[in-house]
């Protein structure tokens, strides 16, 4: 029985789609010089905004589970306790 390949099994794609990624984020960012903004609050109006607020809210996210996973963690065996 043949095994069947995935898409992101072939290093070549998962580069492609990481590129792809790369290039769109340069452009969003290149974009947020050209393009007028609407903005609420003043400090929208700075270049990089978004791109400063999202990178470290994923930060602040990833720090925020970390500290979860200790509470919410339970032992490797919990399912396997019969008591």
């Amino acid at each position: 029985m043949s095994e069947h390949k995935h898409f992101f099994d072939k290093v070549r794609n998962v580069r492609a789609v990481l590129w792809t990624l790369f290039v769109v984020c340069v452009l969003l960012f290149v974009a947020d010089l050209i393009l007028e903004r609407h903005v609420d609050h003043p400090w929208e109006a700075f270049f990089g905004f978004y791109v400063l607020f999202g990178f470290f809210s994923c930060v602040v996210l990833v720090l925020i589970a970390k500290q979860m996973r200790k509470v919410l963690m339970r032992k490797e065996n919990y399912y396997e306790d019969n008591d």
